[in-house]
């Protein structure tokens, strides 16, 4: 079974609550999972899964708890060649940048050449108050290729 490493920026807890709910389905399933809210590049591996869910603020910005990996992705050398990826984005579409951070993780995510296993999940909160059923809906449509 695969190794993941779930990698969270959250602000009111959305983005971790999605997180938990996640790793434990996949867990149920055998796979083994890591939760990062403050996550290092350093901390992870290019052998296990990385699957970011994130959370935006204000003008499409990346949550603090998440800015030092962004930052460090924006400045990462040598290239991310033979990572696989999932990301979820969560933002509000009454806002200007929606799901801005999200969007901003999964270009660094493939200018450094990782690979994302399907495109970005997008989950818009004026549409889906129950964030975790919408992202396990997702995961069960993919969730066995690892």
């Amino acid at each position: 079974m695969a190794q993941i490493d779930i990698v969270v920026g959250t602000v009111y807890g959305a983005a971790m609550l999605v997180a938990e709910t996640l790793a434990a389905q996949l867990q149920q399933v055998g796979h083994e999972c890591q939760i990062f809210d403050e996550a290092a590049l350093e901390d992870l591996e290019a052998s296990r899964f990385l699957l970011v869910i994130t959370a935006t603020m204000g003008q499409g910005d990346i949550p603090p708890n998440l800015q030092p990996f962004a930052a460090a992705l924006a400045d990462r050398a040598p290239y991310m060649k033979g990572w696989r990826y999932a990301l979820i984005a969560m933002g509000d579409s009454s806002y200007e940048h929606f799901c801005g951070a999200g969007r901003q993780l999964d270009g660094l995510l493939q200018e450094l050449g990782a690979t994302a296993l399907l495109p970005r999940l997008e989950i818009d909160a004026t549409v889906d108050d129950e964030p975790e059923k919408v992202a396990l809906a997702w995961l069960t449509g993919w969730g066995n290729t690892l």
